[in-house]
């Protein structure tokens, strides 16, 4: 992984909130609710709700653009 992330050609993170996605292509279901802090690299953490189990966590940005969209 490079030691920085260029952002500028990535979706503005506020645009994915409210949105649905995927841990993998068979994993559970996340939305997510709220944009976090950025970290060292350039890449940021996003808070995502487990859907299944009402689980909230952090979960950088890049690995949500990773993971497939849910209808």
């Amino acid at each position: 992984m490079p030691s920085y992330i260029d952002t500028a050609t990535l979706p503005l993170p506020t645009s994915l909130v409210g949105s649905w996605r995927r841990f993998g292509l068979l994993g559970p279901v996340y939305e997510i609710i709220a944009v976090g802090k950025n970290l060292p690299n350039g890449d940021l953490l996003m808070r995502v709700r487990v859907v299944e189990s009402g689980e909230e966590l952090d979960y950088r940005f890049t690995d949500i653009l990773n993971d497939p969209k849910e209808r």
